[in-house]
């Protein structure tokens, strides 16, 4: 499976930490070593801790490409990656987040903290907005999303989200359905952010 035209580049969010299951680390490590092996460049926070910095050393290790990208202020927090094939210093982390966006042709989330949940939400809201037509993507490590997904439809139940806007997310606990799902997504059509879209 060679890269397309359109899936040149993953934006991989997660956490600088470990997490506590080496499950974490070894999926983290699988899927980008599939992504390089499809010909696909990682784009992700720049750091060189946690599950961030497994991410770009496998990827690195297996001769892909690895755009970082970090706020300046953060580079004592979160150890900047020597390594990378490029890094991007920026002023904020909006900036951050818009840089990593405009460089990425997909986003997947694997597990994390705050700091991914948002970002994994921003880029969906973005999509859901019609401000991108990339897909958004959760690596259900284990289950460590089961939560936030039940919330999703939760959401959908009481009326905040329309069904369609929830279609967006896509999530696959083996790495390989997931990338394989990247490659043949379609965006989800019809009106989901208008107010009276997610009346029920």
């Amino acid at each position: 499976m060679n890269a397309s035209l359109s899936l040149r580049r993953v934006c991989i969010f997660c956490g600088a930490s470990y997490g506590t299951r080496t499950a974490y680390r070894d999926v983290a490590q699988t899927f980008t070593r599939l992504l390089v092996e499809s010909g696909i460049g990682i784009v992700y926070g720049g750091s060189s801790n946690g599950l961030m910095g497994i991410v770009a050393d496998a990827a690195l290790a297996a001769g892909g490409e690895v755009i970082g990208v970090l706020p300046r202020s953060m580079i004592d927090r979160e150890i900047d990656h020597k390594g990378l094939t490029t890094m991007h210093l920026v002023d904020t982390l909006h900036e951050r987040k818009a840089k990593m966006a405009e460089l990425s042709d997909a986003f997947v989330a694997l597990p994390g903290g705050f700091g991914t949940f948002e970002e994994f939400c921003e880029v969906l809201s973005w999509a859901q907005l019609g401000l991108h037509r990339k897909p958004c993507a959760l690596l259900n490590v284990d289950g460590f999303y089961d939560g936030l997904l039940t919330f999703f439809d939760h959401s959908v139940t009481e009326g905040f989200v329309h069904p369609t806007g929830r279609a967006l997310v896509l999530s696959e606990s083996d790495p390989q359905t997931l990338l394989s799902r990247l490659f043949d997504y379609q965006p989800p059509t019809g009106d989901r952010w208008s107010a009276s879209a997610v009346q029920v």
